[in-house]
């Protein structure tokens, strides 16, 4: 184990990863690992949504012609569809445009004018707003709040889910603490689930009235293999607490369908689901409804969506395999790096010897690799340890994620050295 290596151990490594690293410098790779996005390879797997509207009468459904204006919240059967994945009644759902992203956004920005129920005034009219970040997380929701002068609360990740000792303690203390991201199921970056402890724990904590838990659902569907993690629905415990508005539960077709033309969800209490409706008639006249009923014509039901996802996983296991097979054959051994074994979602989250993390991603940009920055995925950019890298296999031809699994053992290995040897 690297704990057991001498000064003279270092050296050698040092000089064995130095002219393994110096070949790849030579090879002018342009290569781009960076983010979790579906290879061209899984986007055909949804050819056949392209043609499920060909003439003028296909674009009719249940409430008329659906190439018009209107229906703001979305379909019916748009609606009942992600009801089923969310496990919620059909008039808790909000189906809109392609980015549950958009969406996320819009009610954090609609709250900072207006509030939301349970609000005293607006949030951009109190003294501070709050929010409790589970780090590492989502690095586009961190943004959200950057750019709204929010201040961010990092959270430490347990192997069920946030510290919810944490959590109870400040949101009972601080009025202040208005929301919190969470990515419930397969977690951005580390692929764990929260447990239904975590889960009802939050449903029922102290907090203010207008206290919302964002349940970025991304991967609700997303499974690697056979044995699905089982996540508690949030919005049922929410109500059984007493504290139906809580819960704010998005998902999109993003991973699913075409991450450019998918469709997304929200989940929420009707008292939600008005207060954002009094905001968003004077945003729009209403979504893409042909988008909408070409997913329902073409996966029918969660049960569709589930079999079509199997063939996701198909092209997906091979591309973690890959990198798993290479780490643990380089890293593992002498215990350079840890790393998450998920059964779904879209990454790998590597820790690394404090203080390396930054440093492997310099050197795999200086060898033409792009990776995700190390760091993203905290908070303010600001990794306390400097340790963690996301990994994201998915989007690399076969051939070129091999390339840049190797090279990252490569620079790991490097840069380990390189710290241990100062």
């Amino acid at each position: 184990m690297i704990s057991d290596f001498t000064k003279e151990d270092w050296s050698a490594v040092y000089r064995a990863a130095k002219d393994e690293y110096n070949t790849y410098c030579t090879e002018d790779l342009n290569l781009d690992m960076s983010r979790g996005k579906p290879s061209s390879v899984q986007l055909d797997v949804t050819e056949g949504l392209l043609s499920t509207l060909t003439t003028c009468e296909d674009c009719y459904g249940e409430e008329g012609d659906y190439r018009n204006y209107g229906i703001l919240n979305g379909i019916p059967e748009a609606r009942r569809l992600f009801a089923e994945l969310f496990e919620v009644a059909p008039e808790n759902v909000v189906v809109g445009g392609n980015s549950s992203l958009n969406m996320m956004y819009d009610t954090i920005v609609t709250a900072m004018l207006f509030g939301v129920p349970g609000s005293v005034r607006p949030w951009c009219r109190e003294g501070k707003v709050r929010w409790l970040c589970p780090a590492p997380g989502y690095d586009r929701h961190f943004s959200i709040c950057e750019s709204l002068g929010i201040e961010m609360i990092p959270i430490e990740m347990k192997e069920d889910g946030p510290d919810m000792d944490k959590i109870e303690a400040i949101c009972a203390e601080h009025n202040c603490v208005k929301g919190m991201w969470c990515v419930p199921k397969y977690s951005n970056p580390e692929g764990k689930t929260y447990s239904d402890e975590v889960v009802r724990r939050l449903a029922k904590m102290k907090a203010a009235p207008d206290f919302r838990i964002y349940w970025d659902n991304a991967y609700i569907v997303h499974d690697l293999t056979d044995t699905s993690d089982k996540l508690l629905n949030l919005y049922d415990e929410c109500v059984k607490a007493g504290n139906p508005n809580r819960a704010l539960m998005f998902t999109s077709t993003s991973k699913i369908s075409f991450p450019g033309a998918g469709v997304a969800a929200m989940a929420a209490s009707k008292a939600n689901i008005k207060a954002l409706n009094a905001v968003k008639t004077y945003q729009t006249i209403g979504p893409d409804k042909l988008n909408q009923l070409r997913h329902v014509r073409y996966f029918k039901d969660k049960q569709g969506i589930i079999d079509h996802m199997k063939r996701h996983a198909e092209h997906l296991r091979p591309q973690f395999e890959i990198a798993l097979k290479e780490m643990n054959e380089q890293l593992a051994p002498d215990g350079y790096a840890t790393w998450t074994v998920p059964n779904g979602g879209y990454f790998l989250s590597v820790d690394l010897t404090d203080g390396c993390a930054k440093r492997v991603e310099e050197l795999m940009s200086k060898a033409g690799v792009k990776i995700t920055p190390a760091g993203a995925s905290f908070p303010y950019h600001l990794d306390p340890r400097d340790r963690n890298l996301r990994i994201a296999p998915t989007y690399p031809p076969m051939d070129e994620l091999k390339i840049c699994i190797k090279l990252l053992c490569v620079c790991v290995k490097l840069a380990t050295a390189e710290h241990y040897l100062k």
